[in-house]
């Protein structure tokens, strides 16, 4: 949506309209907006929304009038009922309320499992059929997947959890949580926000502030840059790389995993700048999910930095709740019995990892090259936790070696080209292809594939390249500046003829050295697939 003319026009007259309208209307005039869009793309996106949204709607206000008339009647029967009556009737409140929070949740999470995983099933199922010799085959179906159902869905089901835990109040406004799950800015990509943390502004009554606005242009800007120049067109290069495996082998695979790391990261960020950026514009918070990720140290840091609000959806909504159930308990126990203590605690938390990680992967694709990758990313972070204890008494033995800059530089670009190795399960075709072409960027080495000529063969320009290390240099230098105040900040105290010439040059590079041209799709965000 974000790299289109019509989209850019139709949230520039919003963002008029809105200003002008009376405060109390502005968060249906945006209930309205957001449904507009998504209906614009396809007339079926706002049945599915709004199915969702209706579910999760009933289902928190049944919990939430449940929790408060069993505390009324507790309060009111409190002399009258002894404890263990108290106990029983919290228990069968209790009980009905976790059946009403989980057949919306399972019904929920039906609906994206049919609409995106159904053709997935079917493949598996024909695949299995032909390794026993039957030619006969179960026919795909044309399912409509739409637009940012796993981030709508993850962001509906996080609200009424928390309502059922007792985490925040269930809302009694229908429309307003219609807004919560459409918000049209964070719909095809996320972030996953949570209720308490985007309702804080969401609602509330916006008058006109110019530094407010301008961040909000700066930042979208910022985004667009990332996206248009830098993603857009290294995504050439990427696509030409990743689309011919045969030829482009050995020293090409590694090029092609640097070359898709800074289209990953220009994109998805680029994408999330865009966010955040419209909804400043009209006074809205919405989470940052970015944290200068290529600094990280070790695969688990890079992950509490890397898609922010996705990570923290896992670890307490499936992570913490898993490792305290009760099959896990009993695990825990069973273990602590013939293993000892160590291997009990380990048992749990290394379990619930994996689950987690291969979910992920599931909510990435629905194919096997993305539980794969989850796999993989789950357990190099148990290895490293295994191996913790070595680093520790490592670091203790050179402490000024490990305190060193140097240090610290190798285990940031160390995390980095794993985090790299980890990403060719993205971008080939499966898992087969992902794995053979690993194997081959260390037998099939070859420093042909770094020759002028054969970067050139690659579909970009000498000048494209200056381009995109020119992009890349600048993401360096703002990342450097975002570790001591954010990047926005540090330029609003400089003189205004400095932030002049910065918006202005940045403006320019963006609309001249942006990729468009006939039949060129900017458009397809990478994440807009999840």
């Amino acid at each position: 949506m974000f790299t289109t003319y019509e989209f850019i026009i139709f949230v520039t007259l919003c963002f008029i309209v809105y200003y002008l309208i009376p405060k109390k209307t502005q968060p249906y005039m945006l209930l309205i907006v957001s449904y507009m869009i998504y209906f614009s793309l396809n007339c079926w996106y706002p049945v599915y929304l709004l199915v969702t949204t209706v579910t999760v709607y009933l289902a928190g206000r049944y919990i939430a009038e449940k929790q408060e008339q069993s505390s009324r009647y507790l309060a009111e029967h409190r002399r009258d009922m002894s404890r263990d009556e108290k106990k029983s009737y919290k228990a069968a409140e209790k009980k009905r309320m976790k059946r009403v929070m989980l057949v919306c949740i399972l019904f929920n999470i039906g609906i994206l499992a049919v609409t995106k995983y159904t053709n997935f099933f079917i493949q598996n199922i024909n695949g299995c059929l032909h390794f026993f010799g039957i030619s006969r085959e179960i026919s795909y179906l044309n399912i409509l997947v739409p637009l940012g159902i796993s981030f709508y869905t993850f962001q509906s089901l996080g609200y009424l959890l928390d309502v059922y835990w007792k985490h925040g109040e269930a809302q009694k406004n229908f429309f307003k949580l219609a807004l919560f799950t459409s918000f049209f800015p964070q719909l095809g990509q996320g972030p996953i926000s949570r209720y308490h943390d985007l309702s804080e502004t969401l609602y509330n009554e916006h008058k006109f502030d110019w530094l407010q606005v301008r961040f909000g242009l700066e930042r979208m800007l910022w985004g667009y840059f990332k996206k248009l120049v830098i993603a857009d067109r290294i995504g050439i290069a990427v696509q030409n790389i990743m689309a011919d495996p045969d030829y482009y082998t050995g020293g090409y695979v590694f090029v092609g995993m640097l070359f898709y790391a800074a289209e990953l990261y220009s994109d998805f960020t680029g994408g999330i700048d865009i966010t955040i950026g419209i909804a400043q514009v009209f006074g809205i918070k919405v989470t940052e999910n970015f944290e200068r990720p290529f600094f990280s140290k070790n695969i688990a840091e890079y992950w509490r930095r890397w898609h922010i609000t996705m990570g923290t959806w896992f670890r307490d909504y499936i992570f913490y709740p898993l490792s305290i159930s009760g099959p896990f308990k009993t695990m825990t126990t069973w273990m602590k019995k013939h293993f000892g203590i160590g291997m009990a605690k380990r048992s749990s938390i290394y379990a619930a990892t994996i689950i987690v990680w291969v979910t992920t992967g599931i909510w990435h694709g629905a194919n096997w090259r993305y539980v794969a990758w989850g796999l993989c990313n789950g357990v190099v972070i148990l290895i490293s936790e295994e191996l913790n204890p070595l680093y520790q008494r490592f670091h203790k033995k050179f402490p000024k070696l490990t305190a060193s800059f140097g240090y610290k530089c190798f285990q940031v670009l160390r995390t980095f080209l794993l985090m790299c190795c980890l990403r060719i399960f993205d971008r080939y075709g499966s898992c087969r292809q992902a794995l053979q072409s690993f194997v081959h960027m260390f037998t099939k080495f070859n420093i042909h594939a770094f020759t002028k000529q054969e970067f050139i063969d690659m579909g970009l320009t000498q000048t494209d390249y200056i381009i995109v290390i020119a992009g890349v240099i600048i993401m360096f230098i703002v990342s450097l500046i975002a570790r001591r105040q954010p990047a926005r900040e540090w330029i609003h105290k400089k003189p205004y003829i400095v932030r002049f010439i910065l918006f202005v040059a940045l403006l320019f590079a963006t609309i001249l050295l942006g990729q468009y041209g006939i039949g060129y799709d900017a458009s397809a965000f990478i994440y807009n697939q999840f």
